[in-house]
């Protein structure tokens, strides 16, 4: 059965107004024109919903059964049109972002506030996670993008380049290396690293652009702030990128220029490969791109 939220809302005005011609001008139709949904409808029902008079209009027992579902319909179709009107215009809604650690301890928290405060309506979760589970949960679908380093493999995913972060040694204040302007990777590889986990971003990053260094790790962690502390007591010295320095700022720390080969890591917007991302995820996922020539600023006046 074919019916129309037209034909539906000039039932419900014939029934409120028991009148053609105020039931038309009140859906602001034509009285012929309102008189051929009516007709269209009760043929679509199969059933004569009105008795007709030249003085009156009642609704029939079929009209009767009617009267309640329609106007139900049409509250339900209101409802839910005012619904994707606050969806669409960002009103309301739900963004799902993945993104490393650093980058959700660091860079995000600023952003996400001003976005937030902009759209007070959106819902926000935040999953901050290492590279391959922030990935994961974009191409399972758990979260709308991520903020992340691109892997290997990207199937199903399709990526925005964001900024291209420099590596820093740091170091305690009363190390060797706290006292240069800046540093190669063989005055590192002289000295006890401290290191992230394997599986980390910053770690295969490194791995990829310390090939044929001969670095003297000491101790592999999972934690930037576990990195803070080991470097802090002196058990060595450590690597990492621009964007997690924040960890280091501390008064007993030195944070020292890595130069030589290019020793960056690339970070990313990552989201679902052929997915249209909802309004307001595409909302913050625009305002994080227009963050791009900000963190390149921030980076050139470490």
């Amino acid at each position: 059965m074919n019916i129309s939220t037209r034909q539906l809302r000039a039932f419900v005005a014939l029934a409120d107004e028991k009148h053609f011609t105020r039931a038309a001008h009140r859906c602001h139709l034509t009285q012929p024109a309102f008189s051929a949904l009516i007709k269209g409808l009760e043929e679509t029902a199969g059933a004569r919903l009105f008795d007709r008079s030249t003085r009156h209009v009642a609704l029939t027992s079929a009209g009767e059964v009617l009267n309640g579902a329609a106007r139900r319909l049409l509250v339900d179709m209101e409802l839910t049109m005012a619904d994707l009107d606050d969806h669409v215009a960002k009103r309301r809604g739900r963004v799902a972002i993945a993104a490393l650690p650093s980058l959700a301890a660091g860079w995000l928290p600023p952003i996400l506030a001003r976005f937030t405060a902009a759209h007070p309506g959106i819902e926000l979760a935040l999953n901050d996670a290492l590279l391959d589970a922030c990935l994961d949960s974009v191409v399972r679908g758990d979260s709308d993008f991520a903020v992340a380093a691109r892997r290997a493999d990207m199937t199903d995913l399709d990526s925005d380049f964001l900024h291209a972060d420099r590596f820093y040694v740091v170091c305690r204040t009363d190390h060797p290396l706290a006292a240069k302007a800046q540093v190669r990777l063989s005055d590192v590889a002289q000295w006890p690293m401290i290191q992230m986990a394997r599986h980390s971003s910053v770690r295969q990053h490194l791995d990829a652009a310390t090939q044929g260094v001969a670095l003297r790790p000491v101790l592999e962690v999972e934690h930037l702030a576990t990195v803070t502390g080991l470097v802090a007591a002196g058990m060595g010295v450590s690597i990492v990128p621009a964007m997690t320095l924040f960890h280091f700022r501390r008064s007993t720390l030195a944070i020292v220029p890595l130069v030589g080969r290019a020793l960056t890591r690339s970070l990313y917007l990552v989201k679902r490969r052929g997915r249209t991302l909802p309004p307001a995820a595409d909302a913050l996922y625009a305002m994080l791109m227009a963050e791009r020539a900000k963190i390149a600023a921030d980076a050139l006046s470490l």
